[in-house]
């Protein structure tokens, strides 16, 4: 399951950073921002992502030991979103030992 995981949240990572890249190219989001903010189910889509971004940021304080990377990671999921989330996944995945699984992904803390 955990080589699944990873093959999984990279393929996802390199789909994510290339619609991101693609759209920034072909539009500015601030340009964009009146349009978009006045469409209601824009802003339950963000209130949506913010929710669930909370809810990462709270597993990863509980699995990081320094406060610094918890104030990193904080930023980085709420300004890059599913590409910050992938990029701990993995992180995560590749730092677990052969033996270990998904508990161990979900439970053990960084540096245990």
């Amino acid at each position: 399951m955990v080589s699944f995981l990873k093959v999984f949240f990279t393929v996802l990572l390199i789909w994510m950073s290339y619609q991101v890249i693609k759209t920034c190219l072909s539009d500015n989001l601030f340009n964009e921002w009146g349009t978009l903010g006045s469409i209601p189910w824009m802003r339950a889509t963000l209130w949506d992502f913010y929710a669930n971004a909370s809810f990462i940021f709270i597993w990863i304080c509980y699995k990081e030991r320094n406060v610094g990377l918890d104030v990193l990671w904080f930023v980085l999921l709420f300004t890059l979103g599913s590409i910050a989330t992938c990029i701990y996944v993995l992180i995560q995945l590749f730092r677990l030992k052969p033996e270990e699984g998904l508990k161990e992904f979900f439970s053990k803390k960084n540096g245990q």
